[in-house]
């Protein structure tokens, strides 16, 4: 007998969404196996012929029915030699920001069902999930302070009282809403639109869009991207 263990790796995949004032994470439910019935975060074990990216693509792809273009890695997981019951496994997980209405999430393969949930609703994990999404949303709440990353969890245009809400929201705080749209608004690479809010209620809003050619720009001349609260 090897005295060597036989590890596998797996990929994770933990996609926020943002809607109505709410963070989501997408979850689904397992059919099969020890961990039958649990919720848990879209993943499964590598292929031999394909890359880490390629493996959470497809393995969110196979059990919600969801395309993503781009995964930030967030960290690897297997101190626990005891995180998966059936073998000795270490996973890396990847997050993603997206706009869930623009996706049509459906279960498959061995998802019995696939789902939104709102970060502060969120049910049981299995395996050792619950901790991966913690570590998932410590990184969002910090990188909120030092990159733009909160434009794609909102529409192509928005109010600027809708990214004030998402800051709040993910930060778990108030915040001081003058300031932050003076600082935000110094760095120019949000833009006013022409066109106003639909909502009928009160004074016209005009829509805010994300220039993310200019922010690139900026950065290949040494921009930094830095919110500061309290």
């Amino acid at each position: 007998m090897s005295e060597y263990q036989k590890i596998k790796v797996a990929v994770d995949a933990i996609v926020f969404g943002y809607q109505n004032n709410q963070l989501y994470v997408l979850l689904i439910q397992q059919k099969f196996g020890t961990q039958e019935s649990y919720w848990a975060l879209p993943g499964g074990l590598v292929r031999d012929d394909e890359s880490l990216q390629d493996a959470v693509k497809r393995e969110l792809k196979e059990e919600t029915n969801i395309a993503v273009n781009y995964f930030e890695q967030l960290y690897t997981f297997g101190d626990d030699i005891n995180r998966d019951p059936r073998n000795r496994v270490i996973s890396v997980a990847y997050y993603a920001l997206v706009d869930p209405s623009k996706l049509n999430v459906k279960a498959d393969s061995d998802a019995e069902n696939a789902q939104w949930f709102q970060i502060n609703e969120v049910p049981v994990l299995a395996f050792d999930h619950t901790n991966i999404l913690n570590a998932a949303i410590d990184r969002l709440k910090a990188k909120l302070t030092y990159a733009p990353i909160g434009f794609d969890l909102l529409p192509k245009e928005f109010l600027f009282s809708e990214l004030e809400n998402l800051y709040c929201t993910i930060l778990e705080k108030e915040i001081d809403r003058r300031n932050f749209r003076k600082k935000i608004l110094s760095f120019e690479i949000i833009e006013e639109t022409d066109r106003f809010s639909p909502i009928k209620s009160g004074r016209p809003a005009k829509l805010f869009k994300f220039n993310k050619k200019k922010y690139n720009d900026l950065l290949n001349k040494g921009f930094h991207f830095e919110i500061k609260f309290a």
